[in-house]
């Protein structure tokens, strides 16, 4: 038997295609979404043809999905506050959204990435700008924004340390084509969503050096493991990297041309420069702007994150490719696992 549908009456804030997309979803389920974004000669186009053809060309919006320029107004109204927009603007936003919301209306967000001026996961800054008094959740995991939108079979997470939230958000965007999974397990959930645009670039630039798929299958794996090991020192939960947050997206986003992250990598991998691939991809990439902020973290945790090394040099200083390869190759060899510690005999 499916559970009873809540209704959540929710703010949207990023008109790009994932927050589109997610207004679309939970619209769809009857929920009245106002959608808002900064460029308001896009917010009117949107208007006009119900559709974001900028994004997610062709995709008509539900009847109870509209858009909206006024932000404070929708902001004063809002039952559920939901940001999407470039890890970058994250701060920024939260700190405008903050004096305008209610006390104890929810904020979500679907960004992935860390606090660029402070390398915070984004749960930290939002609680420091916030307060206790807001409930907060994590939407990640395997997605792409048009199969979403197209209501094509995705599954993915809310992380909440409030279970009533982590319940109510879920079921307002849940669907049969959409399964909403929950888990408290926030920074579980960070570290995948973050960690794996940076792995997402090391797999493109492999592919674009024609290095075929034993070696991005390699990459993906020891990927994993540099994941899991940060992860572990940070204090997250094994099962969390295990589950859609964790091996689930970085697996899609080392493999499919959809991702910004693999086609960056991509473009490096075939001979552009840094600027080049950028310009190339066109629009935000998060790997690039997580990846010297996770060696850090490695960094002051003590553990190797050597794939991540080899990503930051290249992106930062300049190294080729070619070379950085053969540094990973290079490496010491050694076992792939510890080996279980013998038991003790009675």
């Amino acid at each position: 038997m499916s559970k009873k549908q809540t209704h959540l009456a929710t703010v949207v804030i990023g008109a790009g295609a994932w927050g589109t997309a997610l207004a679309i979803a939970i619209a769809r389920n009857g929920n009245d979404v106002l959608l808002w974004g900064r460029n308001e000669q896009h917010l009117a186009e949107m208007q006009a043809t119900r559709t974001n053809e900028r994004y997610l060309p062709g995709l008509a919006f539900p009847d109870s999905l509209q858009i909206t320029t006024d932000f404070e107004s929708a902001l004063r109204s809002a039952e559920h506050v939901l940001v999407s927009v470039p890890s970058i603007a994250f701060s920024e936003i939260v700190h405008k959204i903050a004096p305008l919301i209610k006390d104890g209306t929810p904020i979500s967000w679907a960004t992935k990435g860390l606090t660029p001026e402070t390398g915070q996961f984004l749960y930290n800054t939002a609680t420091e700008i916030v307060g206790e008094s807001h409930p907060l959740a994590v939407i990640s995991g395997p997605s792409f924004a048009a199969e979403v939108a197209k209501n094509l079979p995705t599954a993915i997470t809310v992380a909440s340390e409030d279970d009533d939230f982590a319940q109510k958000l879920a079921s307002a965007m849940h669907s049969p084509t959409l399964r909403i999974y929950t888990t408290h397990d926030v920074l579980g959930v960070q570290i995948g969503g973050t960690v794996k645009n940076v792995l997402a670039i090391s797999a493109g630039i492999s592919d674009g050096l024609g290095y075929g798929a034993n070696a991005r299958a390699a990459l993906i794996t020891r990927g994993m493991a540099e994941i899991m090991r940060l992860s572990l020192s940070l204090g997250a939960e094994t099962e969390t990297m295990f589950g859609l947050a964790g091996i689930g997206d970085l697996i899609l986003t080392c493999t499919d041309d959809q991702s910004r992250n693999r086609r960056l990598g991509l473009a490096i991998g075939r001979g552009l420069s840094v600027e080049e691939a950028i310009a190339e991809v066109g629009k935000t990439v998060e790997g690039m702007h997580a990846a010297r902020e996770v060696l850090l973290r490695a960094q002051q945790a003590g553990i190797e994150m050597p794939i991540v090394e080899q990503v930051c040099k290249i992106l930062f200083e300049g190294v080729d490719p070619r070379k950085s390869v053969q540094e990973l190759l290079c490496r010491e060899q050694k076992a792939e696992a510890k080996r279980p510690s013998a038991r003790t005999k009675n």
